[in-house]
């Protein structure tokens, strides 16, 4: 947790006659009286979000058009007025941007107006501060209403890790999302390769001679036939296995998680799973997973590992090679960043423009979670269970990782740009696969052994994944809760630290601007000062403080927005004094 005194609110209940923003403070003014601080609420700016993108372009060409006009000034910029500038009328390219930017401007400033003054733009979620952090850790790691998928609190992610289009889904909706998120993950770890195979067959030349007959003349040249032959399937796979890193951040994304580190977390955990399934075990097996699953479902579970276990020391070599070919070469090509290099030089050629364009295609972002931690956890997978059945395995291990840990390091120190602080929230999960990799080793050693002359000493192997297992639920009771919670002993210790040596600390003042969403970059100063209302200046007219300081009213209905919108913008509410 970035900030201890932070806490968002999700699935705040709609009180028919009431603002969101006054149903959060009286609710937790009337169950956090001594240190409820304020509230941040979020607003609906999806429209004015397009806007304001759509404008930014028309800035970049106007800013193209300018720089073309002030290398040639004898000639002036023209454009056409109709789809992508392909036809309709011939104007001028500096004033018609200029014309086009002035009337957005008008409807920016109505959308502007819009945002601000309805209510019914306010979303059911808000960031809520504390005076302390005692009472930001009582109420993140507690349930608040008598209904439990209500006011679901939890610690605030970092202002940079905001995801800001999954802050106002439901609770409902979020079950239903995790679980056809679940099936469609399970689908692709064991149907992947059916599209694979198709494109593959595609690929061949028998393939392309009927897809498209008209090449057969370029297809049958010896040196043309060759090449289609080696590169083809290989290309079709590797273009598959490319998207799948993001096809998984995309699901994660639809799962509702609200933070950006736990969706780089969920999306290589999937990508984890994909990897297991299909590269380590199918490679064993052989065959694609579908194909293990169904011989696996005929035998008996105790052969399984028996199977699989024959199986391992036939393809040590194969498993040398993908090291060599996979692990290393992407290691150099990581510190070559040849991917980023050619992406850059695309983006050069087709889409810059301006020194704005420039600047971000240079960005070289921050490291690929997602597709690296898999990587490096199958890699470790691999030592681990040819540690004992083909030591010859692992130099080549060795020499990756030691490889790995100076490239990454010098990557992570001197190119890439950190886009968030998780505080270690990673950790948890990387200790959970590799005493996954300890217990799969161990297991399929037991398997292997039991078809050797040593199968009588196999009974006494059982005790290993007995005590992982062990050792593993003690790190868990016992390191875990380090990682998921927040002691109420060391918040008090902190906070009264706190007291004692900074007693003038403004935490309002400090929390104020904590989480400006960027689209309110574009608002003016008198803007900003109007949206941070200050609440002891307020009164509801009709209501009483009972009324709406209920935690969760059976006699009002409550109203969900079942999408969210995938821009936000918030101002802030201090409580009453």
């Amino acid at each position: 947790m970035w900030n201890s005194s932070l806490v968002v609110v999700r699935n705040v209940p709609h009180v028919s006659g009431h603002s969101i923003s006054d149903t959060v403070n009286h609710f937790f003014q009337t169950n956090h009286p001594n240190h409820y601080n304020g509230q941040q609420a979020v607003y609906n700016a999806n429209k004015y979000s397009k806007l304001v993108r759509k404008r930014e372009r028309l800035q970049n060409w106007l800013d193209y058009n300018q720089l073309k006009f002030e290398r040639h000034p004898y000639k002036r910029p023209i454009t056409k007025t109709g789809f992508l500038g392909l036809w309709g009328t011939r104007v001028d390219s500096v004033e018609y941007y200029k014309q086009q930017m002035k009337e957005l401007d008008k409807r920016i400033a109505l959308e502007r107006q819009r945002i601000l003054k309805d209510p019914k733009s306010i979303m059911p979620v808000a960031f809520v501060s504390f005076n302390s952090r005692w009472g930001a850790a009582v109420c993140a790691q507690t349930q608040q209403s008598r209904n439990p998928t209500l006011w679901l609190t939890n610690w605030a992610p970092e202002p940079r890790d905001v995801y800001w289009r999954n802050l106002a889904i439901p609770f409902v909706s979020l079950s239903i999302r995790k679980l056809i998120v679940s099936l469609t993950v399970f689908s692709l770890v064991f149907f992947y390769m059916i599209p694979i195979a198709f494109v593959q067959s595609l690929a061949n030349l028998e393939g392309l001679e009927k897809v498209a007959p008209f090449l057969r003349p370029v297809i049958e040249l010896k040196f043309i036939k060759s090449f289609l032959q080696g590169f083809l399937p290989g290309l079709a796979l590797k273009i598959f296995l490319y998207i799948l890193p993001t096809v998984m951040m995309i699901l994660s994304k639809i799962e509702g998680h609200i933070a950006l580190s736990t969706l780089e977390r969920r999306a290589s955990a999937k990508y984890y799973y994909f990897m297991l399934v299909n590269v380590f075990l199918g490679s064993i097996a052989a065959g694609t997973a579908f194909e293990q699953l169904d011989s696996f479902l005929h035998q008996s579970p105790t052969q399984i590992p028996r199977t699989i276990g024959v199986s391992i020391p036939m393809k040590a070599t194969f498993f040398i090679t993908y090291i060599m070919v996979d692990g290393w070469a992407g290691i150099a090509s990581e510190i070559l960043r040849l991917k980023p290099l050619v992406i850059f030089h695309l983006k050069n050629l087709f889409l810059v423009k301006t020194e704005r364009d420039r600047e971000q295609a240079m960005n070289p972002g921050s490291v690929d979670f997602p597709e690296t931690l898999p990587s490096l956890q199958l890699y470790f997978l691999l030592g681990i269970v040819y540690s004992v059945v083909t030591p010859i395995l692992l130099p080549f291990i060795l020499v990756f990782f030691a490889f790995a840990f100076f490239i990454y390091r010098h990557q992570v120190i001197n190119v890439y740009n950190q886009q968030y602080e998780s505080c270690a929230a990673f950790w948890p999960h990387v200790h959970s696969r590799i005493i996954a990799s300890l217990l799969i080793s161990q297991l399929l050693l037991l398997g292997l052994l039991s078809t050797k002359k040593a199968a009588n000493s196999t009974p006494l192997l059982v005790a290993l994944p007995i005590l992982t297992l062990t050792f593993h639920k003690y790190c868990k009771n016992r390191f875990e809760p380090a990682f998921r919670k927040y002691p109420l002993e060391e918040a008090m210790a902190k906070d009264t630290m706190e007291q004692t040596t900074e007693p003038d600390l403004n935490i309002k003042a400090y929390l104020a601007d904590a989480y400006l969403h960027p689209i309110f970059q574009s608002f003016e100063e008198e803007e900003l000062v109007e949206v941070r209302v200050d609440k002891s200046q307020t009164h509801i007219p009709g209501s009483s403080d009972s009324e709406v300081s209920s935690p969760s009213p059976s006699h009002y209905a409550y109203h969900y927005e079942v999408q969210p919108p995938p821009h936000y913008v918030h101002h802030y509410h201090e409580a009453e004094p």
